[in-house]
């Protein structure tokens, strides 16, 4: 940690300050164990912490997770400014296939860059190659597995991205001291119900969850989506680095006391296990530092802390479904949605009533093509309507669009406004929930004019300046507040 003296860390850590949870580790060098800054153990003197950025530098430099604050529970660092090209996006595919990637050529090969300005990339922000970080965030993912699941060490194995149980065992012992086994039973508290595992994600507290829940609720699609006593239910279809597919299901709650989502996953989704939670993450606005949130907009009367931005899972399902809502309302392009789902989506067998398909794909619409505007006709969808999704399809499909994290959102609703039929208000949406853009703002939506009245929209534009980078924020918080008024 260079950019903040050692000092004020150490305040912090005394401080269990959860607004530094994530943001940085403590190494303990009469343990050699490192902490997160909200550990509940007994306090080290100053003069035996060191302070590192990730898990990875703690464990390079010869440290062990504790057992009682759990690193690979913390809180994601806030993601990354997409300007941060080339270590951004390693970062984040790194992360999200640490299951499947098999090396370190791969990532440069997949990214456009060499290995070895990879590795000095890394090494100059980090001070970690990328291998060592591969290799931590596979190790703290079987830790996870370990301690809250009952699943077989060799399946646990696997599901982390380690080509055997004979290297497993032999790196767990080398960085942690004791074999997984060992973990098991000293910590292990977890439990396996039949084809499924739950494992726990970090966030900032507060978490406003019904008010995000209530806004997935209010856009779930019939077939995909289920709301049920609080939980959060859908199903899944993910595409392995290598390009396999995988179908399953999720079901996500909050836990407030230890300010984690648990997140239960069927067991078909284990080999793209990785994946599927760094979705969740997005999906959460998991990233999302509340305190820093409200420092700029505690001035806004209808701002309360803890809210979050609403991400998506699947970027195209959510995009198609915000086209079909274009100048109607939000049930009716619920209907037309799950009328598409119905008649084009995949139906999967899942064991929870109304989870029964996946969202049809861009290569599905396509193949659809030539009979696209008359099947669609029939479902109630309008031509223009048809001809944006299926312009959406291809523009995906080709690589000329890209709605994942780290694209750069400014650039990606360059490209997304010259699909005819999308606008600056689908084109802002669209980046504030796929590429959980912080900064949109939606001056032409209604409710927002409704919430701002009798301001017109250059005023609108004007007055929200003051809540920037943090505009998207304002847009839940003002359709918040219109709810409240309807209550």
């Amino acid at each position: 940690m260079e950019q903040i003296s050692e000092d004020y860390l150490y305040r912090a850590f005394m401080a269990k300050d959860s607004r530094f949870d994530g943001r940085f580790f403590v190494g303990i060098t009469s343990t050699h164990i490192y902490c997160r800054p909200v550990c509940k153990a007994k306090r080290a003197k100053q003069k035996n912490c060191r302070f590192f950025t990730t898990a990875a530098e703690a464990e390079v430099a010869g440290f062990r997770p504790c057992l009682l604050c759990r690193p690979e529970l913390a809180p994601e660092a806030a993601l990354m400014n997409p300007n941060d090209h080339l270590l951004a996006k390693a970062v984040n595919m790194i992360e999200e296939h640490c299951g499947n990637i098999s090396s370190l050529k791969e990532i440069a090969e997949k990214l456009g860059y060499s290995d070895r300005h990879l590795r000095r990339v890394f090494n100059e922000e980090y001070h970690v190659s990328p291998i060592q970080y591969l290799q931590t965030c596979r190790l703290l993912l079987a830790k996870n597995l370990l301690t809250d699941t009952n699943l077989p060490v060799l399946d646990v194995a696997m599901t982390a991205g380690f080509g055997s149980l004979r290297r497993f065992n032999s790196l767990f012992k080398k960085q942690y001291n004791l074999t997984p086994t060992d973990l098991r039973k000293r910590n292990g508290t977890g439990n396996k119900e039949e084809g499924q595992i739950t494992l726990g994600l970090g966030y900032r507290p507060p978490y406003r969850w019904q008010e995000i829940l209530d806004f997935f609720e209010m856009r779930a699609i019939k077939g995909i989506e289920v709301i049920q006593e609080g939980h959060y239910l859908r199903t899944v279809h993910v595409k392995s680095i290598q390009g396999a597919d995988y179908y399953g299901w999720i079901k996500v709650r909050p836990d407030e006391e230890k300010s984690v989502l648990k997140v239960t996953v069927s067991e078909s989704l284990l080999p793209v296990l990785s994946q599927v939670l760094k979705k969740v993450r997005q999906l959460f606005d998991l990233y999302c530092d509340p305190e820093i949130v409200y420092e700029t907009m505690k001035n806004m009367d209808n701002f309360l802390i803890g809210s979050r931005i609403p991400g998506c899972f699947d970027p195209f399902e959510m995009s198609v479904r915000a086209i079909l809502g274009q100048q109607i309302t939000v049930q009716g392009a619920g209907t037309l949605a799950a009328r598409v789902v119905e008649k084009y989506g995949k139906p999967i067998e899942t064991p929870i009533d109304g989870l029964t398909h996946v969202f049809p794909t861009p290569a599905d619409i396509i193949d659809l093509a030539d009979t696209l505007e008359e099947q669609f006709g029939k479902l109630g969808v309008i031509r223009t309507r048809t001809k944006t999704i299926l312009a959406l399809a291809e523009a995906l499909e080709n690589n000329e669009l890209t709605l994942e994290f780290p694209a750069d959102p400014e650039e990606e609703m360059k490209q997304l406004v010259k699909i005819s039929g999308i606008g600056k208000w689908t084109a802002q949406y669209i980046a504030m929930r796929a590429l959980n853009w912080t900064d949109a703002f939606l001056e032409t939506d209604v409710g927002i004019k409704k919430a701002l009245a009798p301001m017109n929209q250059k005023e609108m534009l004007d007055w929200a300046n003051q809540w920037r980078p943090w505009r998207s924020y304002a847009i839940v918080a003002l359709w918040n507040s219109l709810k409240k008024k309807e209550d």
